[in-house]
């Protein structure tokens, strides 16, 4: 059963979504408080913006293509969004420091990898939410996106810079 089958017999408003008014686990319930915590991060500087950025426009632009071919079987692209643990994911789980690669282009295929996957798992594969397996897939490549895309060094000189 799939995410959208799942919310197909219920009538959620985006402000019951954004709000919390619909049951879910924790950290998928309140997209507000998660939008908030997005924003507190990027002002202090604890993250950068690149990875959630990336994997909320990758899957709203995959599940905004699913949704034009066919508004009866698949779920809006701000539907997706807001339900489920897109959010979480992206914000607090994919930017990891660890995990995560070092460069901004790197930051830019890792988010779109995640996005992707996550849309793949959410409409084709057994699970109702893919961000989980997305990010621990994507996490497998990280060596390889680090060798290919790597940062500049501190006191090297920018090319064209």
């Amino acid at each position: 059963m799939t995410l959208n089958e799942i919310f197909a017999e219920h009538n959620f408003t985006y402000s019951q979504m954004l709000f919390s008014k619909i049951g879910g686990s924790v950290g998928e319930v309140s997209s507000l408080a998660l939008l908030i915590g997005l924003v507190y991060m990027l002002i202090r500087r604890v993250i950068r913006p690149h990875i959630p950025v990336t994997i909320i426009a990758t899957v709203m632009i995959m599940t905004g293509i699913f949704w034009l071919i066919d508004p009866t079987k698949y779920a809006d692209p701000i539907f997706n969004i807001l339900t489920g643990g897109i959010l979480i994911g992206a914000i607090f789980m994919a930017t990891d420091y660890v995990t995560s690669p070092m460069s901004t282009k790197g930051m830019v295929i890792y988010g779109i990898g995640i996005g992707v996957i996550t849309v793949l798992i959410r409409y084709f594969g057994a699970y109702p939410e893919g961000i989980s397996f997305a990010i621990l897939i994507m996490n497998a490549t990280v060596p390889l996106i680090n060798m290919y895309f790597k940062p500049v060094r501190f006191g090297k000189e920018v090319k064209n810079g």
